[in-house]
């Protein structure tokens, strides 16, 4: 996992709604600020990195609580696009104060589906790149509905990278990484740090019943890593609230679970 992070020159990094909420259901700017100057230091390593980020729905709910319970797919997806201002706000000062520029990316399904705008896409991207500027990308959501459900931006992350032709995506989640079985339900559950196929892993594995391990989130980050995996891009999974996990994955100091791009 440490010469893979060292190895790869362009990283996607997914960041989910786990990692980027507070307790209090409200953005976690602390998190900010430990990650801005992981990404500093990652790209004045000379990599690039791009970033999809989840949270906008629950940063709009606290931004406008009284909609808290609105269940309405009008009402979420509203809470969406106010959300999304607080997000970016929250991520252009923070990253400011590094000096690092951001720009925001919202895409859908049909977005790479379509010929013509996959390379509209790309030529931002790269443009954006070059200039030393961190996309972040999330969801339309204001404009689709079957796209606000659990785990699909590990999707997006990784149709991102292999539109990109990332080396490598990482995906900070509420896990430490993959376990043989779900670590809550089982004290004697391994983590897997190495996966050489996806397709085997998912036979062999069971996925438990209670919290993120059993609402599908480990289901799409296999998924995710079938689509990245045959371009050879490697995945890692970590927990995204530990302290400086991006830097001490690269120093071998901690564990996730890395399928290895083929």
């Amino acid at each position: 996992m440490q010469k893979t992070i060292q190895n790869s020159k362009k990283i996607v990094i997914k960041i989910g709604s786990s990692t980027i909420t507070s307790e209090d259901g409200t953005i976690d700017k602390e998190f900010i600020k430990n990650l801005a100057p992981q990404i500093k230091s990652l790209m004045d390593s000379g990599k690039r990195v791009i970033l999809v980020s989840s949270g906008a729905r629950i940063a709009g709910v606290s931004t406008i609580g009284k909609w808290s319970r609105k269940e309405d797919i009008n009402y979420k997806q509203a809470l969406c696009a106010i959300g999304q201002v607080e997000l970016m706000d929250s991520y252009r000062k923070i990253f400011g104060e590094y000096g690092l520029h951001i720009a925001q990316v919202l895409l859908t399904k049909e977005d790479f589906e379509s010929t013509s705008r996959t390379l509209n896409i790309r030529n931002t991207l790269f443009t954006l790149l070059d200039e030393g500027v961190v996309p972040i990308i999330n969801e339309n959501d204001t404009v689709c509905v079957e796209e606000i459900k659990i785990g699909d931006n590990d999707l997006m992350a990784a149709r991102t990278s292999e539109l990109w032709g990332g080396d490598l995506l990482i995906i900070l989640s509420d896990i430490v990484g993959i376990y043989d079985k779900s670590p809550t339900e089982n004290k004697d559950a391994k983590l897997i740090e190495i996966v050489n196929d996806p397709y085997d892993l998912e036979k062999n594995i069971s996925i438990g019943k209670n919290s993120s391990f059993g609402t599908g989130g480990i289901a799409t980050k296999i998924k995710a890593a079938k689509i990245v995996t045959p371009y050879g891009t490697s995945l890692i999974v970590a927990r995204g609230k530990q302290k400086n996990i991006i830097l001490d994955l690269s120093e071998g100091k901690e564990k996730g679970t890395l399928f290895l791009g083929k």
